[in-house]
């Protein structure tokens, strides 16, 4: 029985969003709703009450009304939700421009502190959107940021978003070849790019990657560059380029005309992680992810006006997505780009007593990772204005939780979240007004039916199972780039259960309602709780001439995942420091520092099914020393047995 280590007193329930939206939810649709079991089966059974209250709850502003909430309730894959609508994104994060308070707090390595107020964002976002309109960027174009996760980022972004422009971005960390197997695809007009970053007391300098990642992607026609590092020279590039301060010197900020586009207009490209060739860009829809993230930032997390939320994370992860749209409560945003154990490994936790952060989001790796240092960020810290701890990546083990309780902060909300970029969203999350059991996922999503399936597509309690949705949400995708009969995005999520969306997550649902991640239940890496396709790697690894095969996998590994490269050399050469660091050293290059494995060994086969597919899960089964149930359908099974207590596998 897991333990329950906070639950909130009834002062703080009555002062939350949620308990709000119950008392809301009641007068207005005639309820007697009590708790939040009560709500989220209200929630489930009533899908399109449910998402008109959240509209309706958290204002969404709106040029024209929606004529249908849910078209096509019966048949998921081809849902349709609020049909008639226009509305601008970007309109909706900025609706408090005229608030008089930081809307931007951001930080570096370097300790540089810039706060930008709701009003000085406007007027950004005004000059700069002004400059892509004297560009011809138009609705559906694709502007691109190779972007720090700086204000300069979410200015962009803004600007692009408010004339209907498809946003997609990546952090400076990519390799060359890693961004263009992504921008590449959706082919963006713009591009905006950082002159280079610092990580971990380095600085990078990104110039020769951009003018190559220019080179390549020909349908860039303008870039914008941010001189984020001041040591380093702006770029020289054949087409036409611009400073992003010479924008904002040079166009005024007149009042923003927002572009007013269906429900499901594009507004974002994100990318899966690569696992099966290049990564999918998956097309995200204005509304509904806007819909879902007011709910997950109001309900869930109790954003308010007067919070100070911060996420550490990148703009190529959905979190920078899922924080910026905090902005349309009127709360402050904490942008930190670096590494967050430099200089000190307290850095994050000295920056949330700066700053006064409220909301303190982060992953479950760097929990873990700072437990091994030994800090108490709550002796050494005033962390008195957090109120709640998010965490996300990967599952939060029960010592995780027993750390954050112990040697961070013992009155606080523990919210280990769960969803995906697949979503935008999260299919499990906190719940202000319940308690935080160790190892637990408070509560699945209000308005998310998510349910644990077995193999025949029947609902577990108590066991594990994979994570399934059985009804329509409006921040499912609205598919992926560049597939138009909408075949590769069934195959993704439709493909397992009919008319049922499988995420590819086990997990298990407890009878109290809250839910245990136990990862993925495909080959996708996930080390440190960022998803790491093995396309990626193995086509940096099919540039060495050296090798002749590879085969990845993720081993469990310290309450986490670590990387691990098997090599089939080519006859004559053998697997010695030079040529591993060679691996690396072009993985990290082209890839990014968390595609780089643990560890690197030879075997003499790697093992491919009959129809020509590697067999990464049967590897990883037989490391972990777990049967492999699919022996009969490879081609050479004995290749198998070389992967057996590997003693390599057993050392740090």
């Amino acid at each position: 029985m897991a333990e329950k280590l906070w639950e909130p007193g009834p002062e703080r329930i009555q002062k939350t969003n949620m308990y709000n939206f119950i008392n809301y939810v009641n007068e207005r649709y005639n309820q007697k709703l009590e708790d939040y079991d009560g709500l989220y089966q209200w929630s489930i059974n009533d899908i399109e009450q449910f998402w008109v209250s959240v509209w309706n709850f958290s204002k969404i502003i709106f040029s024209q009304p929606y004529h249908t909430v849910l078209k096509n309730s019966s048949d998921m894959f081809n849902s349709k939700w609020f049909e008639g609508a226009s509305l601008n994104f970007a309109e909706n994060l900025l609706r408090h421009y005229n608030l008089n308070k930081p809307a931007i707090i951001s930080i570096n390595e370097q300790a540089e502190i810039k706060s930008l107020s709701y009003p000085e964002l406007y007027a950004a976002v005004a000059r700069t959107a002004a400059y892509l309109q004297q560009l011809g960027v138009k609705p559906g174009d694709r502007v691109a940021g190779y972007m720090a996760n700086i204000p300069e980022t979410v200015i962009a972004m803004l600007a692009a978003t408010s004339i209907g422009a498809i946003w997609s971005s990546c952090s400076p960390d990519f390799g060359v070849n890693g961004v263009i197997d992504r921008f590449g695809q959706i082919e963006p007009k713009v591009l905006f790019t950082t002159n280079g970053y610092f990580y971990n007391g380095k600085l990078f300098d990104c110039t020769e990657k951009i003018i190559q990642i220019t080179g390549a992607i020909t349908s860039i026609e303008s870039v914008v560059l941010v001189q984020y590092v001041q040591e380093i020279p702006l770029p020289q590039l054949s087409l036409s380029a611009i400073a992003f301060s010479d924008i904002q010197k040079q166009f005024s900020a007149q009042p923003i005309i927002y572009t007013q586009l269906p429900f499901d207009h594009p507004v974002y490209i994100l990318y899966s992680s690569g696992t099966t060739g290049k990564p999918k860009c998956i097309v995200h829809g204005a509304g509904g992810t806007l819909l879902q993230h007011m709910k997950e930032l109001i309900l869930h997390t109790d954003l308010k006006q007067d919070d100070i939320i911060f996420y550490y994370t990148t703009c190529g992860w959905m979190m920078w997505n899922w924080l910026v749209s905090s902005l349309a409560t009127g709360a402050t945003i904490v942008l930190f780009d670096g590494s967050p154990f430099h200089p000190h490994p307290g850095i994050l936790w000295e920056l949330a007593e700066k700053t006064g952060i409220t909301i303190f989001g982060t992953s479950a790796k760097y929990i873990s990772s700072l437990e091994k240092t030994g800090i108490e960020p709550g002796k050494e810290y005033d962390l008195s204005r957090i109120k709640t701890i998010l965490s996300t990546g990967s599952p939060l083990t029960k010592e995780n939780f027993y750390y954050v309780y112990q040697k961070i902060k013992s009155n606080v909300q523990l919210s280990s979240i769960s969803g995906g970029t697949d979503i935008i969203s999260c299919f499990a999350l906190g719940n202000p007004l319940g308690p935080v059991y160790a190892g637990e996922l408070q509560c699945r999503g209000l308005g998310m039916k998510v349910e644990s399936y077995d193999p025949e597509g029947k609902p577990l309690i108590n066991q594990k199972g994979e994570l399934v949705c059985t009804a329509p949400f409006p921040s499912m995708p609205l598919g992926f780039w560049n597939d138009p009969e909408r075949q590769k995005y069934y195959q993704a999520y439709f493909n397992v259960y009919s008319n049922v969306w499988c995420h590819g997550d086990f997990i298990e649902i407890t009878d109290r309602g809250g839910v245990i991640i136990y990862g993925r239940s495909d080959a996708t890496l996930n080390p440190g709780g960022v998803r790491i396709g093995t396309a990626e790697i193995y086509r940096q690894v099919e540039t060495i001439p050296e090798i002749l095969d590879s085969l990845v996998v993720g081993q469990n590994w310290h309450d986490d995942v670590r990387v691990i490269l098997f090599v089939k050399l080519k006859p004559g050469f053998t697997l010695n420091e030079q040529l591993v660091n060679q691996i690396k050293t072009v993985i990290r290059k082209n890839a990014t520092p968390r595609h780089v494995p643990a560890k690197i060994i030879a075997v003499p086969d790697i093992p491919y099914t009959i129809n020509g597919k590697k067999v990464e899960l049967a590897v990883r089964n037989v490391i972990h020393n777990e049967p492999v149930t699919n022996r009969e359908a490879l081609a050479n099974p004995e290749a198998l047995n070389y992967f057996k207590d590997i003693p390599e596998l057993q050392q740090e």
